[in-house]
Order: C-alpha cells, then structure tokens, then sequence
C-alpha cells in the first residue's frame, strides 16, 4: 500500500506541481535565493564559523514560526536543528554540514564567497559541498510545514560544524553530548551520493549505502641534525622522501566488493561506449591488463572503488634552508575499503615503509552499511525514476566519508543523497576550483526532495 501511495504523490507531484503543495514556484525562488545568501556566509573551516551559518537558519525558522535549538560545541562552532513533530513511525532527519573547504580566490573566475549568478550557474565555495543540498533539504522542510502536512513520523532538519575536518564539533560532538537528538530516529539523509552526468549524456544517480574508511596517518622520519652544507648518507627528510616515494610505486590489491560490484553495474548504462562493457562486469575487467591503468588515469575516482588507497597531502622538515632537521613528517590520507582490517593494513603499509619511518594514526573510523531494503530506500528510488527516466539509479560506495558514520555506529540507517545530475566540468568543483551548480539542478533539487518526504513522511 505504501509504494502506490507513494507512487500516486510522484505522478501528482510531476504532472501538477499545485496539487501536491502549491506554490513550488515560488518555494523554487526562495530556495535559489537562499543559496546565494548561504554562500556568501564565510564559514569556511578552520576557523569554521559556522555559528553564522546558525544564525541564518534560525532567522528563516523564526519567520515560519518554527521552533529550533542551537548549541556550539566549542566557541563559534554553531548546530542547529528543528523539528516537525509526527506520528509514531522512526523520525528522519535531514542532515548537512555548514562547513566549507578554504578557496584561493586567485585560482577562481568569482569570489568564492560571491554566490554570483553566471549563465545559469550559480557560483561559490559550497554550492555542492554541501550548502546545496542544504538548502534544498531547508526548502523541502518548509513545504512540510507551509502545508500542514499530516506526517507519520518527527522529521528533523539539522544542520552541523566541522564535517571537513572530521566532525568532532559537529555530530560526533551532539552524539556524545546531545543524544537525545537522535533518541526514536530511524532514518538520515544526509551528502554523499548524487547524480552525474556523463560525457556521453547518460544521467547516473548514486545512493550512497557505505564509504570507504578513512585512515589519517603522520609519517615521521628521525635523524642526526646537522650543516645543510654538510649533508649526511642518510638523515630525515632523505628517509621520508624515500618512504615516500616506496609509498607511491606500491600498488595496493585491486578487487571488487559486492556492494561496489552492484553499483559499478547499476550505473554501466550510462557510461561511454568504452566503459559500458567493463562496468558491467568489473571484476573480470580488473584483471584486464591495462584496464586498471586507464581507469585510474580516465576515472580516478571509480578506481578508487576497487582498492586502498593513500594521497600524500602534508610535509614538514626544517623551518631553514641550511638546517638538516632531527625530524621530517608527512601526513597522508588513506581511504580503506569498507571490509578491510584496519591492522592488515598498516601491517602492509609498515612493510612498505620500512622500520624508520614511525607510523600514528590520525584518524580511523568503522566501516557501517546501510540496508537498501527500506522505505525511505524505496521512496528514494521513485521520485529519481520519475524525474530522470531514462537514467539509471544504483546504490554507491563513496570514496569520500561523511558524517554518516556518526549515526551509522548508533543502529540509525543513513543515505548520502543529493537530487542534483552535474556535468562532468561542474562536478571537479568540490573542494576545487569555481564551485557551482545550475540553478535548474537546484529548482529540481527542491522538487525532488519535496516529493521524498511527502512520499515517506506524509500520511
């Protein structure tokens, strides 16, 4: 009974947009104002600020007359959240983090806090990193309540700090100081998966069930200091750059997981002529000769769905040229796949360093997956086939990790989902250069999104 009437509010949602809620319209407007509004607050992190990203929200629900509580887990790290009270089934919550990525306005064709409107696009750091998806979770609440909707379950938008740095003042801080917040939820949409389209023109839509683990490691290296005039046969920074440089030729195994099987399936319809085959049947293209190559050199980040991998992104040595330092250190960013032993791994990777480079672990989280087979799951599924019919809509393993995690340890099913299809030119955005998103993805963002709660959460 649940999937007709959720399939009957799609089919009145598309063919008369009033009949669901009237004015999408003007909602459309709102949300797109909103956006360029919510750019131009600087809660870039560090330092974060997303207490202003707080404020703005909580404007917005004082003139819907919405209750809402705002905490900050440290001074200037701002969350808020507000609820939709509802019947007894487990409550949703829609979830975005209000921190953004730093931007070096010389490599942009905008300020990256502009929110600029430019041929349809709109422009700014967090357009899709996530203040998007945000916005279109905010517009889709206030549909919810602008109706009166009758729902049969709380649903709750919240939106938190420091998710680009790990999430400690964000939802790993309310889990452990507020968790009454997440007491009767069942159910989280938060980032994570999205839609893309290819450069053939198929349009793929990811839900976003698991990620791979992240792992933060500090290399360091220790040595005798010394006269830079004067260099020893081995000393720090020579042992870590080798390290390193090991590090880099190392190829870690190559295979495919169920749940990155189904997904490289799913979406293989929508790929150029030259991939189609291979998604179809990954596991035997990875012992193609050349095929790992090409993918990683043509889709990096569908390679990094098929093994672990490690980015070098930090060093440190001397703050002197003539110094030979006592210590070196880099620091990498390792991306484990969901089943592996975290111990395995640095197993592996110690062998590959060797014993003089000390290895600590920044950061580690658990791997989690979330079922497919739920409602939420299923309305999901729906509002994306009716809005994109001729794409393909498939389960996704991120590269990325997201907050999902946090609740995900806690029983609650959570999917990354954002109703956006971004070109291939616009999607390098993200922690890039010139983020943007069209003002089309963002209008039928809202839609979409509108439609998934009334088909879930309406009675």
């Amino acid at each position: 009974m649940r999937c007709i009437v959720l399939t009957l509010l799609v089919m009145l949602a598309s063919a008369a947009p009033g009949a669901a809620q009237t004015g999408l319209d003007s909602l459309q407007d709102e949300a797109v104002g909103w956006l360029q509004a919510y750019v131009r607050i600087d809660t870039t992190n560090p330092p974060g600020n997303e207490i202003a990203g707080a404020r703005f929200f909580a404007a917005i629900f004082e003139a819907e007359g919405i209750d809402y509580e705002i905490v900050e887990s440290a001074p200037g790290r701002g969350n808020i959240w507000a609820r939709l009270e509802g019947g007894d089934e487990p409550g949703l919550i829609l979830l975005h983090h209000m921190d953004v990525v730093p931007a070096d306005p010389a490599a942009w064709d905008t300020s990256p806090l502009s929110g600029e409107i430019r041929d349809g696009l709109i422009y700014g750091r967090g357009t899709i990193d996530t203040k998007s998806l945000g916005i279109m979770h905010l517009a889709a609440f206030l549909s919810l309540h602008r109706s009166g909707a009758t729902l049969d379950r709380d649903v709750v938008f919240m939106a938190t700090a420091d998710e680009e740095a790990g999430g400690s003042f964000g939802v790993g801080w309310l889990v452990e100081n507020r968790p009454e917040l997440f007491e009767g939820v069942g159910y989280v949409l938060n980032e994570g998966g999205r839609g893309s389209v290819s450069p053939g023109g198929g349009t793929s839509l990811s839900i976003e069930v698991t990620q791979k683990v992240p792992y933060w490691l500090r290399l360091t290296a220790r040595g005798e200091p010394g006269h830079g005039s004067r260099p020893a046969p081995s000393y720090a920074v020579a042992a870590l750059v080798a390290a390193l440089e090991r590090l880099r030729e190392h190829e870690f195994e190559a295979r495919v997981l169920p749940a990155v099987d189904e997904y490289f399936r799913g979406i293989a319809a929508a790929q150029a002529p030259r991939w189609r085959q291979h998604f179809a049947n990954m596991t035997a293209a990875i012992r193609t000769p050349g095929v790992l190559e090409d993918l990683h050199r043509e889709l990096p980040a569908m390679h990094s769905l098929v093994r672990n991998t490690c980015a070098m992104t930090r060093l440190n040595a001397s703050d002197k040229i003539n110094v030979v330092p006592t210590v070196a250190w880099a620091e990498i960013d390792c991306r484990l796949l969901p089943d592996q032993s975290p111990d395995a791994f640095l197993a592996e990777l110690g062998q590959v360093l060797g014993n003089e480079i000390e290895v600590e672990t920044l950061m580690g989280f658990t791997p989690a997956v979330s079922s497919a087979d739920t409602p939420l799951y299923r309305a999901i599924m729906a509002v994306s086939q009716q809005y994109f019919p001729q794409g393909v809509v498939a389960s996704a393993v991120s590269t990325g990790f997201t907050d999902s995690h946090f609740v995900r340890d806690l029983g609650i099913t959570a999917y990354g989902y954002a109703p956006v299809a971004l070109p291939e030119a616009d999607a390098g955005g993200a922690h890039g250069n010139n983020e943007r998103i069209s003002v089309e993805n963002v209008r039928r963002g809202v839609a979409m999104m509108r439609d998934i709660l009334l088909g879930f959460a309406g009675r």
